[in-house]
């Protein structure tokens, strides 16, 4: 494996080049933290272990800032080489006509060696057009798992290994946490995301039609059929009765569960990278629940993070240095960190198969949950991901109406027919102006 003390050895031994003909490139991105202090650690690297180019890397503020930062400084000019965009703002970039130049001409116009086929097929195909051209590269990808506070649990005379495989199963755990006087027996980040995109996937059905956005721009929303109501009615109901608690729109449920706070918590794999650096209590990962009433569930979760999309306007030589930027980031040592380092998923089947060889998942049990849960079943129609337009906004309908069932002011069918019905109208303007 490549270590930040090898690689800046390597650089020294690089030190020939001058670093004042050294190209820059720029790159954007919306991690804090933890996952900050990750990718600056491999932009150093980087630059260490040769003498060509420096990249610069930059935080702009959250998914949604990051994206519109990028979209501002494209009209003024001055975008970046490198920008990290949520997978949600995926159909946006493509529809970007002139903004951005796809990942697979990069690599061809640099004489980069790449191939596509290398990368892990349920994060691949979210990220490719319909002949399987990638257009942006896979970075940081992850997927919804139900994290366990294995000490809550057995304070509250829970057996910390029982079985929490469906949501009712979920909700009798819910009910003794309660009783025992836990305050936040279960929480969740990503409301959206988590419980009605992958809910959807995870029972096979679509969370909108046109295979969800992938198969066309003519998409009509529907995730307010008789599942997903009764889902989001339970959470409803459990936070009536204290039993789920709602801390916010993205991730503000982590730091009450890395806090020792909540029993359960549905996060994104990447909340390894936070609460193994946090917890002070005894933790494990399980797979996102199911409801054992469904036909085919579980069949498997979809994406979240975000990819690099190269902007377009730079010169050959930058583009070069991103072409070598880029195919380091998925070479097998660095992504195979990057992924025990993050709970991120491994972006290609080298990196999974390297870090089973170094005893990662034997070591960290359950830190392989997340790589089972998406490439378990092959996907379908309904289960390759949510490609839709202006969907950040959407998303934000949904939270809307979401906090509405959480407050009890609106029931879970009038609160998702609701956000069917003020999504559509986005997806037409959408479609409006990029059909």
């Amino acid at each position: 494996m490549i270590t930040r003390i090898s690689a800046l050895a390597l650089g020294t031994a690089l030190i020939g080049h001058s670093a004042a003909a050294q190209t820059q490139i720029d790159f954007w991105h919306a991690f804090t933290g933890r996952l900050g202090e990750l990718v600056a650690e491999q932009v150093e690297t980087f630059n260490a272990a040769q003498g060509d180019y420096t990249v610069v890397a930059s935080h702009k503020g959250n998914y949604s800032e990051t994206l519109n930062a990028g979209i501002a400084a494209f009209r003024a000019g001055e975008q970046p080489d490198i920008l990290m965009v949520f997978e949600v703002g995926t159909a946006t970039m493509m529809a970007a006509a002139g903004a951005v130049k796809p990942v697979y001409e990069v690599m061809a116009d640099a004489g980069a060696d790449f191939d596509a086929g290398a990368y892990i097929g349920a994060v691949k195909g979210y990220y490719t057009d319909t002949e399987g051209n990638m257009l942006s590269l896979p970075f940081n990808s992850s997927t919804p798992v139900l994290w366990v506070n294995k000490d809550a649990l057995s304070a509250a005379g829970i057996d910390p290994e029982i079985d929490l495989s469906t949501w009712e199963q979920v909700g009798e755990v819910l009910e003794a946490l309660k009783a025992s006087g836990n305050d936040c027996p279960m929480t969740t980040a990503w409301q959206s995301w988590i419980q009605l995109e992958n809910l959807s996937a995870y029972h096979d059905l679509p969370f909108a039609s046109m295979e969800n956005g992938f198969a066309g721009l003519d998409t009509e929303l529907e995730f307010n059929g008789p599942l997903q109501v009764k889902h989001i009615q339970t959470l409803g109901d459990w936070a009536r009765d204290g039993k789920f608690v709602y801390a916010g729109r993205r991730n503000e449920g982590g730091a009450n569960f890395r806090a020792g706070e909540c029993a359960l918590f549905t996060e994104s794999s990447a909340g390894y990278a936070g609460i193994k650096s946090e917890a002070q209590f005894d933790f494990s990962v399980r797979p996102l629940p199911y409801w054992s009433d469904a036909a085919g569930a579980p069949q498997n979760t979809i994406i979240g993070g975000a990819s690099l999309w190269v902007m377009e306007g730079q010169t050959d030589e930058e583009y070069k240095g991103v072409a070598e930027f880029l195919n380091f980031l998925s070479s097998p040592e660095i992504q195979a960190k990057w992924h025990q380092d993050t709970g991120y998923l491994p972006i290609t089947e080298a990196a999974a198969d390297l870090t089973r060889e170094q005893g990662f998942y034997e070591a960290n049990p359950g830190t392989d949950i997340a790589v089972k849960q998406m490439t378990a079943k092959e996907p379908t129609a309904n289960s390759k991901g949510v490609r839709l337009g202006n969907f950040d906004q959407i998303r934000t309908i949904i939270d809307e109406e979401l906090e509405a069932v959480w407050s009890g002011d609106k029931s879970a069918q009038d609160a998702l027919d609701s956000a069917v019905e003020r999504g559509n109208q986005l997806l037409r303007r959408f479609e409006q102006a990029n059909g």
